[in-house]
């Protein structure tokens, strides 16, 4: 492994940093006594796992458009046809054994590259695109595979932080098709559209090459398409209630698939979980002989300011202090996504296990910098303030309220709200309630939206029925709520957030005209 990335600075090669910042070593030590007071019975399973401790940045991803060229729109247009005949991503059968039939036809393409594997509940793509950042920074060659999409499939699948064309997505495509077809053939059912999407991107990433990729996976871990990758590191980003008729009705439940995804000696970031997750994901690290950094005790978030544009961080990582990192993204939840993703980028480089030094501070901050996250709090229009957040489950809208309300401060808030039907939806409506003033529910274009007279009615019971107001079209739902915030004149301070659905942020998107 390189020496490159590592920084001897202030370090005394023991892992205990030199900085001289005054109160760093207090911080750290509060943040450990914070989490100390969990559960006891974790001692019991962390007694028995190894804990990880240490003894010009990359161009910036955004959502493609549709391609300009008519002739590749089509072709394009026809792959996803031919994606959108598969099986849906609800539609699931819980088992890797046609996906590993891909990959041994394709040639085994996962195993060509190291890998980054990440699951959890919610910030997944965030740290992805964070994890991506960083490792693109230090020179290394990336693709990155995330889901769902906010406006087009190709988004899906990235190298060198940038989503590929739709003319390198529809030859991938075409180049995996007869193997598709063949695997299609011996099986019981058919790859699905997540599957086939999968073995693109793995193929994709052999192709470039990449140095190393970075893998979301799709839902749970266990046997979700993406787990036929070895991933040295394994990220598990908070656990919350979601897909609970899929993955199960408690968090430890859910953690049980989701730790599904470390492997033998693998590195597992763990970011700060419910305590009967972290039980799971710990339990299964020691079965394993996997190595744990568990955040709020081996890295964390030791300082946070709202920053104009974003946020200023103090980052604790496996190997020190990481000062003055500015994070273009709001909310505290965007904060712990960056303290996970650090930690993940320095096990990667061997920090905590190999070396006991800092990765190259200049580079860490270029590389927070330059990110982006398109749908999550992103700023798509002024006078009023429009936000978007794809927010989908009540932990995810908490996490939203409370970015927006610290970062923006709106004198008022109008929401517009198309949700999924298969969601806790009453339970997220219930989360924005303090903080919106007025909401308008609405649906997305999709047959997985929740039918707006239903949503009414859930949101009539959580804000009053003078709080609602229904607009079937998502288009007219954001005139009205734009409408809505003017009310109060042009200096008030008022503002609007779209959220309820990854699919009605994107379908926002292209209204207000991003992309």
């Amino acid at each position: 492994m390189s020496e490159r990335p590592l920084n001897d600075d202030n370090n005394d090669g023991n892992g205990d940093t030199e900085s001289g910042e005054p109160g760093e070593t207090d911080q750290f030590a509060e943040m450990v006594e914070a989490e100390t007071t969990r559960d006891p019975d974790l001692a019991v399973i962390e007694a028995g796992s190894r804990t990880l401790r240490t003894q010009s940045g990359p161009p910036q991803g955004d959502v493609p458009t549709r391609p300009e060229d008519p002739e590749v729109d089509r072709a394009l247009r026809e792959v996803e046809a031919e994606l959108a005949g598969r099986w849906g991503e609800t539609k699931l059968d819980p088992s890797l054994v046609r996906m590993e039939a891909l990959m041994d036809i394709l040639g085994q393409p996962q195993r060509s590259y190291p890998s980054i594997h990440i699951t959890g509940t919610n910030g997944k793509t965030s740290t992805a695109r964070m994890i991506e950042a960083l490792l693109a920074a230090f020179d290394l060659r990336t693709g990155r595979y995330t889901s769902p999409h906010v406006q087009s499939v190709t988004e899906r699948i990235s190298l060198d932080g940038a989503p590929i064309s739709a003319e390198r997505f529809i030859e991938t495509y075409r180049d995996i098709e007869p193997y598709v077809r063949m695997v299609d053939e011996r099986e019981d059912y058919r790859l699905s559209f997540f599957e086939v999407l999968t073995g693109m991107a793995f193929a994709a990433f052999a192709d470039a090459p990449v140095d190393v990729a970075v893998v979301e996976v799709g839902m749970g871990g266990t046997w979700d398409a993406t787990n036929v990758v070895d991933g040295t590191v394994a990220v598990i980003t908070p656990i919350a209630l979601d897909h609970t008729d899929r993955l199960g009705e408690t968090p430890g439940d859910i953690a049980t698939e989701k730790s599904g995804i470390i492997k033998p000696d693998a590195t597992v970031v763990l970011a700060q979980q419910p305590v009967d997750a972290a039980q799971v994901v710990l339990k299964r690290s020691v079965e394993v002989d996997a190595t744990v950094a568990r955040e709020g005790m081996e890295y964390g978030v030791t300082g946070r300011e709202v920053a104009v544009g974003g946020q200023l961080l103090t980052l604790r990582g496996l190997g020190g202090e990481y000062p003055e990192v500015f994070l273009p993204l709001y909310g505290a939840h965007q904060a712990h996504n960056a303290a996970v993703a650090l930690a993940a980028v320095e096990a990667f480089f061997g920090i905590g296990s190999q070396h006991a030094r800092t990765l190259d501070i200049d580079t860490v901050r270029r590389a927070f910098a330059s990110v982006s996250s398109p749908g999550r709090l992103e700023v798509v229009r002024s006078s009023p303030t429009v936000v978007l957040d794809a927010a989908h489950n009540p932990a995810g809208a908490r996490a939203a309220a409370e970015g927006v309300t610290e970062a923006f401060g709106f004198s008022r808030l109008v929401g517009v709200v198309g949700t999924s039907a298969d969601k806790d939806v009453r339970g997220l409506l219930e989360a924005f309630e303090p903080i919106f003033a007025e909401i308008v529910v609405t649906r997305n274009s999709t047959p997985r939206a929740m039918d707006v007279d239903e949503l009414a009615g859930l949101a009539v019971e959580v804000f009053g029925a003078e709080r609602v107001q229904v607009e079937p079209r998502l288009d007219d739902a954001l005139e009205a709520a734009i409408t809505l915030a003017e009310e109060e004149g042009e200096y008030s301070g008022a503002g609007v957030l779209v959220t309820g659905s990854v699919i009605t942020v994107g379908e926002a998107r292209l209204l207000l005209g991003r992309g």
